[in-house]
């Protein structure tokens, strides 16, 4: 059971383990505000103004008035249980931040895959990236106002995803729905054995 919101920006003297979390997706897909719907602390932003170097390399379509993007990291920290705490990293979705998943990839038990249905081509790279360095994986769909709904199955055979790897419906602005697709995560990777997180998580 997941512990209600903390103002205090300390760890409780009981945790015994605290496990890394990348957020990862394509350029606009909800990383910064699943991570803000979600921390118990103050989350740390590095979101910059959108300026017109950005015009003809970031795609805004679909994305209403959004003015801003991630240029380092977001962080944020949940309290799973009395023993167990998750650090979020959130990464940067466009493809000339991706050298930064290096660093930010270390140490990580896992990865939560944010995927936007009306832009689902746009995940294909992220997904191959992940691939590559082999670390285990959720995806998580946010659902926006103005996107289609599909079954988990559809969705895994658009993504070419393995049987195993779970896929969760999410909306990023709501903690809860937010948690269960967090904590789907951390059952996957402990169901494959990438890990060691306390038995008390699930």
């Amino acid at each position: 059971m997941v512990s209600a919101v903390s103002a205090d920006r300390y760890l409780a003297d009981t945790v015994q383990q605290a496990v890394k979390i990348l957020v990862v997706g394509a350029f606009g897909v909800g990383k910064t505000t699943l991570v803000g719907s979600v921390s118990e602390i103050e989350p740390l932003r590095t979101e910059e103004v959108m300026t017109r170097a950005s015009i003809g390399v970031d795609d805004l379509a679909g994305m209403g008035t959004k003015t801003t993007t991630t240029v380092a990291m977001d962080f944020g920290r949940i309290t799973v249980t009395s023993r167990l705490v998750l650090y979020l990293f959130g990464t940067p979705g466009q493809r000339r931040f991706w050298d930064l998943w290096e660093g930010l990839a270390e140490g990580a038990i896992g990865v939560l895959v944010l995927v936007d249905t009306r832009r689902i081509e746009d995940s294909f790279d992220v997904l191959e990236q992940l691939e590559i360095r082999g670390l285990p994986f959720a995806v998580a769909v946010n659902r926006f106002p103005d996107s289609e709904y599909y079954s988990a199955d559809e969705l895994r055979v658009a993504l070419d995803l393995l049987p195993q790897t779970p896929v969760v419906i999410c909306d990023a602005r709501e903690r809860t729905s937010s948690l269960d697709a967090l904590i789907s995560l951390v059952h996957h990777v402990m169901s494959a054995g990438a890990a060691r997180v306390p038995e008390s998580a699930s």
